[in-house]
């Protein structure tokens, strides 16, 4: 998870994507202090949130426990499923193809490393990104389809990711005046 690219420049993680990569155990803990504070600027409040953003995100241990009441300080909480926390990923993995900010050969790599920690799970791999769960290995191999040919694949199931699961508009909350 520690090379994700940076969404957009400037651009802060939602709390409902930080809540997937926990869920799928790859939220970059050193992080989410930084982007807990962030939050809180666009209007999220709340005594966990404030105990998050003031972390320096060296102990691990101490974010991951106030996350989950942090998180909910957003009215956001950690997918109870795979597959949620899945969807949500793949999701903003495909927007990062489509933005421009992920190379194709990337995507299969952040994929097959989302399907590792779920297990394979059969409701993961059929989301539309799930389904190149078998590219990881035909990449650079030298057998198989050709590389454009994998990049088309991955490109077309990007747009049906995009498609069966369109990426919330991000809209901060109004900020509140004192």
């Amino acid at each position: 998870m520690h090379d994700w690219p940076a969404l957009k420049p400037g651009e802060i993680p939602t709390p409902d994507l930080v809540a997937a990569w926990k869920a799928l155990c790859m939220a970059p803990t050193e992080r989410i202090p930084l982007w807990a504070a962030h939050w809180l600027v666009h209007g999220h409040d709340g005594r966990a949130l404030r105990t998050l953003a003031g972390l320096s995100g060296t102990d691990s241990g101490e974010v991951h426990d106030i996350l989950r009441d942090a998180l909910a300080d957003c009215h956001t909480s950690i997918p109870d499923s795979d597959t949620a926390a899945a969807q949500t990923a793949f999701t903003q993995l495909a927007q990062l193809h489509i933005d421009g900010t992920a190379s194709e050969e990337w995507i299969v790599n952040k994929v097959d490393h989302i399907l590792a920690q779920t297990g394979y799970r059969s409701s993961v791999i059929s989301l539309p990104l799930g389904q190149l769960y078998y590219l990881f290995d035909e990449w650079g191999a030298g057998w198989g389809r050709t590389i454009p040919k994998l990049r088309a694949e991955v490109r077309h199931a990007c747009a049906a990711q995009l498609s069966a699961y369109p990426k919330p508009s991000v809209t901060a909350p109004p900020l509140r005046h004192s």
